[in-house]
């Protein structure tokens, strides 16, 4: 039951500390947590994570003796102080590694970013994709969607070899059908780097993570774990297996209800938690909210991790697989990532699929999707036979990759309107539902925490 404590008045929460509530233990809610705790006006903070353990995303998994990850998580920034605040935290040091990412396409190997390293291609695909970006009808047009967007700079070649193909598996979407938030993301080579690749030359893409930091052990849960060791515990307590059910709003302060009756109040909230649970949970949320909230897509991903009894792989660390008749997307060798994820005789795999409720892969039974797996790994190489893929551990989570579908903006913007009335702020990849990155969620949760301030500082 909560307490009978009525809040606190205007004026008192503006000469008085507040109580903060942070709802979701992940990157974001103790990135937040660790820069709000330095200022005075706090008073506390207060965690709440439905899981047992705090991380989310970016927590490592760990099985008989062996760490992953969900998903293929590396550490590197074009924010130089950010990346150096994420290094900070880990305090089990990192080992520094060469990016090598391959891309198996028709039983060859090309480097990562396809465009860059053309020449290793089949000569038929080869010579398709340079003569249609030589001659590209659609490079005068501004881009509506992720296809026009491929076609106009890379060509109805590269687009139909590579990029829609592995996009189409990837998010389980057409790409005529997404916007181009994501293309940011994507390097653009001057018309003489493609020339130059399909020459012979590979030329390196995404400079800024040519080289990489990865923690020396326990994964990069170490991130998360180093931040929650730097919290004040006079003054921040992580609740877990809290997972939020309501939060209501009186006129000075807020109630937050979990399943497991604990009732905590405060002042201040900041939602990390996917905004799809935080919309259910909030109380009298007006319909076309919910409606908003209902039409934002996302994937669920599974990660199985994977030994063989031999190594066939070779010293690279990630394959993106663009064929549809493999299941996975893309596998990650964590041999690749140091001495302590690596045990002789033997290699191991991170392995994605990404899925949403009620396709083909959701219904999919867990023997069929090993098969699967063990089939994918003969086919390209990497597996002798089928009878040697050993699928040790397989975990679901249900939100993984925020999908920009051509409603994205419209809805979002709908849902952060309408919290900002209620003055609860949003934060991270699911609870702002924007596909970010570990450094742009540390970046977004230092913003957050400055603005907060500034703005208290300001009503005084």
């Amino acid at each position: 039951m909560c307490s009978k404590n009525k809040g606190r008045s205007e004026k008192e929460r503006l000469n008085y500390k507040m109580r903060v509530v942070i709802l979701g233990g992940g990157l974001a809610g103790l990135s937040t947590a660790y820069y709000l705790q330095k200022f005075d006006w706090v008073d506390s903070i207060k965690v709440l994570e439905s899981e047992d353990r705090i991380g989310g995303l970016a927590k490592s998994l760990f099985y008989d003796g062996y760490t992953y990850d969900i998903g293929p998580h590396i550490i590197f920034s074009k924010n130089k102080e950010i990346l150096n605040e994420l290094l900070d935290f880990i305090e089990v040091g990192t080992n520094k590694i060469k990016r090598s990412n391959e891309i198996y396409y028709k039983g060859k190997l090309i480097q990562y970013p396809f465009e860059n390293d053309l020449s290793k291609l089949p000569k038929d695909d080869l010579e398709y994709c340079i003569r249609a970006f030589d001659s590209n009808p659609y490079e005068n047009y501004i881009p509506q969607n992720m296809l026009q967007f491929f076609l106009k700079t890379f060509g109805e070649g590269i687009t139909n070899v590579y990029l829609r193909p592995y996009n189409e598996k990837i998010w389980k979407f057409d790409p005529s059908c997404m916007n181009t938030s994501m293309v940011e993301r994507i390097p653009k080579p001057t018309k003489d780097e493609i020339r130059r690749s399909a020459s012979g030359e590979t030329i390196e893409g995404y400079l800024h993570q040519l080289y990489f930091e990865y923690p020396s052990t326990r994964g990069i849960g170490a991130i998360c774990e180093g931040i929650y060791s730097k919290l004040d515990t006079d003054k921040c307590e992580v609740l877990l297996n809290s997972r939020v059910i309501k939060v209501s709003k009186s006129d000075t302060y807020y109630k937050i209800n979990t399943d497991s009756g604990k009732c905590v109040e405060g002042e201040l909230v900041i939602s990390t938690m996917p905004v799809h649970d935080l919309v259910d949970a909030t109380e009298d949320v007006p319909k076309y909210v919910i409606e908003a909230k209902d039409d934002l897509k996302y994937n669920s991903i599974l990660i199985a991790f994977v030994r063989t009894p031999y190594d066939m792989y070779g010293e690279h660390y990630a394959y993106t697989v663009p064929d549809k008749n493999i299941i996975f997307h893309r596998i990650s060798k964590m041999d690749f990532l140091g001495e302590s994820y690596h045990r002789d005789g033997e290699a191991t795999f991170m392995v994605e699929i990404t899925y949403r409720d009620g396709d083909v892969f959701s219904n999919m039974t867990d023997d069929a999707i090993r098969e699967k797996i063990a089939k994918g790994f003969v086919d390209i190489n990497i597996a002798k036979n089928a009878n040697d893929v050993e699928v040790l551990n397989m975990t679901r989570h249900k939100y993984a990759y925020v999908i920009y579908d051509l409603n994205h903006t419209t809805n979002i913007d709908v849902i952060r309107k309408y919290y900002r009335e209620l003055s609860i702020c949003l934060n991270g990849r699911f609870g702002n539902f924007e596909y970010w990155n570990m450094d742009k969620v540390l970046e977004e949760s230092k913003k957050l925490s400055e603005r907060l301030n500034e703005e208290h500082i300001s009503k005084k």
